[in-house]
């Protein structure tokens, strides 16, 4: 049988969880369908991850710690959620949406959003190696779509690259 003094400890746990129980539902109705116009990865990425730092933070260290005990490198704002590969290097671009919603991203990342906004831009940061946008732009042009998505058919125009789109419109 547990104390009383713990109590108001779990007291104070199930409020926590009822919050991030809360946010994250929010989350889902926010930003839990992509096709929705005007969604801003930075938005949902900071939810996100304010979500799993109240779960973690309630269900205990013993929770927080892998089985690895490594914790996972941290990658840039532009990288999705939902996409398992990591920054090919420091942040160096900063990408917006239609509506100026941005994120700042490594190459890698910023080209994988770029490809997936309709309507996007690429900007290099001050500090950034030449010619880093210029090189997020033509990677993001021959890339689909949300790449990370392998098992989804690609038939529609707006599921394939812009240079797909162009190849199939030369030879109409």
């Amino acid at each position: 049988m547990k104390p009383c003094a713990s109590i108001p400890a779990l007291a104070a746990q199930t409020s926590e969880l009822a919050t991030a129980v809360r946010v994250a539902r929010t989350l889902l109705a926010d930003y839990g369908d992509s096709s929705a116009t005007g969604f801003s990865y930075p938005e949902a990425y900071g939810a996100l991850r304010e979500t799993l730092r109240i779960l973690l933070r309630v269900l205990g260290p013993e929770v927080v710690r892998g089985a690895a005990d490594v914790p996972a490198a941290p990658r840039c704002p532009a990288a999705h959620p939902e996409d398992p590969t990591g920054c090919n290097g420091p942040v160096v671009v900063t990408v917006l949406d239609r509506h100026n919603g941005g994120a700042n991203g490594c190459e890698h990342h910023g080209a994988r959003l770029l490809a997936s906004l309709d309507g996007g831009r690429v900007y290099g940061l001050p500090d950034a190696p030449a010619g880093a946008a210029i090189r997020v732009f033509k990677a993001a042009d021959g890339m689909r779509p949300f790449p990370w998505l392998t098992d989804v058919p690609r038939t529609r125009p707006d599921q394939l690259s812009r240079a797909e789109n162009r190849a199939r419109g030369e030879g109409q």
